[in-house]
């Protein structure tokens, strides 16, 4: 996990989904407390959809985020028990 480069657009997707309400619109089929899809990040991030992806589906694979199908749609929200453990590491000076 460690050689995953941190960008600011990564750190910025995981503020963002700290507090969904207040960084999304609200969904028009079902709730933000459920996870934001990919349309809705690289639209915040002004990227394309397949960029947007590319970084949710690295955070995915490092343990941070978690993805949920419902539908068509793939929802992403934080794995705040993996982001406390990654803290929790870096506090004691690994």
């Amino acid at each position: 996990m460690l050689r995953v480069p941190v960008g600011g657009r990564r750190l910025d997707i995981l503020e963002w989904l700290r507090d969904p309400a207040a960084h999304f619109p609200p969904e028009r089929h079902g709730s933000l407390a459920d996870g934001v899809d990919a349309a809705a990040l690289a639209t915040k991030l002004g990227v394309s959809h397949a960029v947007a992806r590319t970084h949710l589906d690295l955070l995915v694979g490092v343990g941070l985020l978690r993805a949920r199908r419902i539908g068509r749609r793939t929802l992403y929200h934080r794995d705040e028990y993996r982001i406390a453990e990654v803290r929790s590491l870096f506090e004691k000076g690994w």
